[in-house]
């Protein structure tokens, strides 16, 4: 495939709308029933992409955190694809998996999957690329920025930063018309941003790390803004679980979160050591990332911050936002604010059950926060991760 053929993400996306449509998904459902009945003590299964998102995943297995806690634990499963994550999921393939945020709302309203968030697999991690002589969003008119999905929060934050600017998000096919204040959105995978960049065939993307910080290194592209300088420490991806193991294996659950949050804590004090380990020469080849892009993420040069905010890639240099940060509990003001926001974004394909959903409702219907709660106690609090205690907040989103 070449890494520029957009009619592949074209495809992708219409294959992973027909899983998660209800005749899609069934066939793969009963197959989830099948394995849980024949393998009922079944191991941690992960799939993920090779995205920094991944991080707490990937740290847990590498350190023997499962095998900690008591529990087997399988070798991660690199997918190269949200639809191969969803599919493989669905089917049981894999039950612990890391996802975009509004993706899960899409799979527990949209498709009827029996699955919930258990905790927040990061905070941040994300910015808006553009090519190296675009300085301003508004610069973006008439052209084309590319998105991971449109269920993401990418689509979410980049929209409401063109929207800001005085810019329409618009959905057009290659070869249509694009007025000068409109931009055309498209999906691309990840992987195939920075040359689809390089190549002018986009003129901007906004994605998980460390694919910024790959257009940095290669020099086709500068971070206009980071995502986290916009919704200060949002959930991009959260830890997405089977409900059948939630309610048949509380204790395996436990553990399996109590594992998740011990590695983000690890990592928090252990950014150098994550970048090798997460990195094409560690010891389990993770991801196909060289170190030193890792370490422009993970454990950036003390220089870098003050770069940022002179140039505007951050605004909001109160917010004392890391690029990554890893914070486990899913605050429920968040998701609410999340689904008040999908309903007036621009979204490919069918969105109509978005418009019934009760933002309350979801947050208390989608994720299932006891775990998270014992595991966060367990290693002494909020506080652990620089938070205030309690298990509230206000949402702050700027221009």
């Amino acid at each position: 495939m070449c890494l520029d053929d957009l009619t592949h993400s074209r495809r992708d996306f219409l294959k992973l709308s027909a899983v998660l449509s209800a005749a899609g998904a069934l066939p793969l459902l009963s197959s989830l029933q099948a394995r849980a009945a024949s393998e009922p003590d079944a191991p941690v299964r992960i799939g993920y992409l090779p995205i920094t998102d991944a991080t707490p995943l990937l740290v847990a297995h590498n350190n023997g955190l499962f095998e900690a806690e008591g529990i087997k634990a399988e070798r991660p499963v690199l997918l190269r694809s949200w639809a191969q994550v969803i599919e493989a999921f669905i089917s049981g393939q894999v039950n612990v998996i890391h996802l975009l945020s509004p993706m899960t709302v899409w799979a527990r309203y949209g498709s009827q999957v029996p699955a919930k968030v258990v905790a927040w697999n990061h905070v941040g991690g994300s910015g808006l690329t553009v090519s190296p002589g675009i300085t301003e969003v508004k610069q973006l008119g008439g052209k084309s920025v590319a998105i991971p999905f449109w269920y993401s929060i990418h689509n979410v934050v980049v929209q409401q930063l063109l929207r800001d600017n005085g810019l329409t998000p618009v959905a057009r096919a290659t070869g249509k018309a694009i007025a000068a204040n409109e931009v055309n959105l498209i999906v691309l995978p990840p992987s195939d941003m920075p040359p689809a960049l390089a190549s002018k065939r986009i003129d901007g993307y906004i994605v998980a790390e460390p694919f910024n910080a790959l257009a940095e290194n290669l020099k086709v592209g500068r971070v206009q803004r980071f995502t986290g300088d916009v919704w200060r420490n949002h959930a991009c991806c959260v830890v997405f679980m089977h409900e059948h193991d939630l309610t048949n294996r509380p204790q395996w659950s436990q553990k399996v979160v109590n594992a998740i949050v011990k590695a983000q804590v690890w990592t928090r004090d252990n950014r150098e050591e994550a970048v090798k380990l997460l990195s094409k020469d560690g010891p389990n080849r993770y991801t196909p990332h060289a170190e030193p892009v890792l370490s422009k993420v993970l454990a950036p040069a003390a220089g870098d911050r003050a770069a940022y905010l002179a140039d505007g890639a951050i605004q909001h240099g109160d917010w004392d936002e890391h690029r990554i940060d890893f914070q486990p509990y899913p605050f429920p003001s968040y998701t609410e604010e999340l689904v008040r926001r999908l309903k007036d974004t621009l979204i490919e394909g069918d969105k109509k059950f978005l418009a019934d959903l009760d933002p309350a409702f979801v947050a208390k219907d989608l994720v299932d926060d006891r775990f998270v709660r014992n595991a966060i106690e367990s290693v002494g609090g909020m506080k652990t991760f620089g938070l205030p205690d309690g298990y509230e907040r206000q949402e702050e989103i700027g221009a």
